[in-house]
């Protein structure tokens, strides 16, 4: 157990100086029969057959869409996950985008399906995805540390229930007192919405440090963690310091992110609204993680079962390919429907696959060996320029009881999309025109450092969802063995 809690991540990871949520896919009568009528109608997609594969927050599927699923006129089936970083109708628009190639690029004898899976996640819209968002998709400026009005009501439905302490939480950030009691207040209140016990990090040792630790580090560190993300999206000196300029400085300067007026600790309220964002992170983990093991998994299962022929691709980003990997779990020993599986700067742990862990030869990572129930390659796309997870994913996923606690950064705590996959034997580690000239191999593990051209983005996430490029649909084609 322990070597899996140490594999996995621990917590999500904070992305915005500034919020603005989206409202969370499939909550409600109103969306679930949204869903049922894009999934019939197909609309919103340039590419088609088209259906959308809908999930609730404990991987129920929607047996509409699932339906729709098993009647479509295919040989192969690309079903994609989107990420933390959506609401359904972003979902819809990204699967337009990026499945927009793909009717180019395959091989004559190759009749593609297309799948949206919609699972309920939030979107956090001050975070620009490049050349995506329409005008207004954004937040306005100027809330600062405050939570405007659309992220209150995201974290509401969020956390429902939990009204009260929502509102002292966004009263707090609003006011920034200096005062360290009003510190430890809020850290109390995001520990109670996380589920997290203020016990000894001895008893739970499964719990992310920025939970446990004290709040002003805690904040502290996140606030020069912004700064950092902001240097990279300048194009700062200071970003090739990378995780280390998190811990370690520089100074906060006025006017810059996690800095305000009045004070050293008015100034970390910017670290604190990242904070409640780890926390809400927390959970989204956790549920991609079970959407996928007892929701996308066991449909995929029912479908083969159905139809045998069907050739399924599994594609997902960020938190999405936590899902489709957290899916082979429900993939029986044998099977051989799961032709490939492309992770598309995956927000989950970089030793995931791993027989062993290297500091922990006793036990493996979360999804242990389960590339081999995949009959064909698990190709991990990363790259350098990901902010989101060379910077914040660590600081998220580091456990408490840690001996470095949030002081340092080590292997442990990599993401697969930042570096790849890491400690297994013989996984080779490609660049981007290496895979596209000379193709992937036929099974087992792969990385693809896709920097060249997933490499655009502002501050804090960097390219975090720079996604939507051909070369990268072109990756999905060469693992599957669908190309001309």
């Amino acid at each position: 157990m322990e070597g899996d809690v140490m594999a996995d991540i621990g917590g999500g990871f904070g992305i915005g100086a500034g919020t603005a949520a989206g409202i969370a896919a499939g909550n409600g009568l109103g969306a679930a029969a949204g869903n049922r009528l894009g999934a019939a109608a197909g609309i919103g997609i340039g590419v088609g057959p088209y259906t959308e594969l809908t999930f609730d927050s404990e991987g129920d599927v929607d047996r509409v869409t699932q339906g729709a699923v098993a009647r479509m006129e295919a040989t192969d089936v690309l079903v994609f996950a989107h990420g933390w970083n959506s609401d359904r109708s972003t979902a819809t628009r990204l699967y337009d985008r990026f499945f927009a190639p793909f009717p180019g690029l395959v091989g004559s004898g190759v009749r593609l399906g297309y799948v949206g899976v919609v699972w309920p996640s939030m979107r956090f819209s001050d975070e620009p995805i490049p050349d995506f968002d329409a005008p207004g998709a954004l937040a306005e400026p100027g809330f600062g540390t405050a939570l405007d009005p659309l992220t209150r009501r995201a974290l509401g439905e969020l956390w429902p229930g939990r009204q009260a302490e929502l509102d002292r939480v966004a009263g707090l950030l609003e006011e920034r007192p200096e005062s360290a009691a009003a510190f430890i207040e809020f850290g109390a209140l995001v520990r109670e919405l996380a589920g997290v016990d203020a016990v000894p990090a001895a008893v739970a040792p499964a719990v992310p440090a920025l939970f446990t630790d004290d709040v002003l580090e805690v904040c502290r560190v996140l606030a020069r963690a912004l700064a950092t993300a902001g240097a990279q999206a300048d194009g700062s000196d200071l970003a090739a310091r990378g995780p280390d300029l998190a811990v370690a400085g520089p100074d906060l300067a006025a006017g810059g992110p996690g800095f305000a007026a009045g004070g050293a600790l008015r100034g970390l309220w910017g670290g604190a609204k990242e904070l409640l964002r780890q926390a809400a992170y927390y959970k989204m983990k956790k549920r991609a993680g079970v959407v996928g093991e007892r929701g996308l998994g066991p449909v995929l299962a029912q479908l083969a079962a159905d139809r045998p022929a069907l050739r399924f691709h599994l594609i997902g980003h960020s938190f999405g390919a936590r899902v489709v990997s957290f899916a082979l779990r429900a993939v029986p020993d044998g099977a051989r429907y799961v032709k490939s599986v492309t992770l598309l700067q995956g927000a989950f742990s970089h030793y995931a696959f791993a027989d062993r862990l290297p500091h922990d030869r006793s036990n493996g990572g979360a999804l242990r060996g389960l590339q081999r129930r995949v009959d064909g390659p698990v190709v991990a796309c990363h790259s350098p320029h990901d902010s989101a997870l060379k910077l914040f994913y660590p600081l998220a996923s580091r456990m408490a009881g840690d001996s470095a606690g949030l002081l340092g950064f080590d292997e442990r705590w990599g993401a697969i999309g930042h570096d790849g996959v890491q400690a297994v034997p013989g996984a080779p580690r490609l660049s981007l025109d290496t895979a596209l000239r000379e193709g992937v191999p036929a099974t087992g593990c792969v990385s693809v450092d896709t920097g060249s051209v997933v490499r655009r983005g502002g501050a804090p996430s960097g390219a975090h969802s720079d996604i939507c490029h051909e070369e990268l649909a072109r990756v999905v084609v060469a693992a599957g063995r669908m190309g001309r």
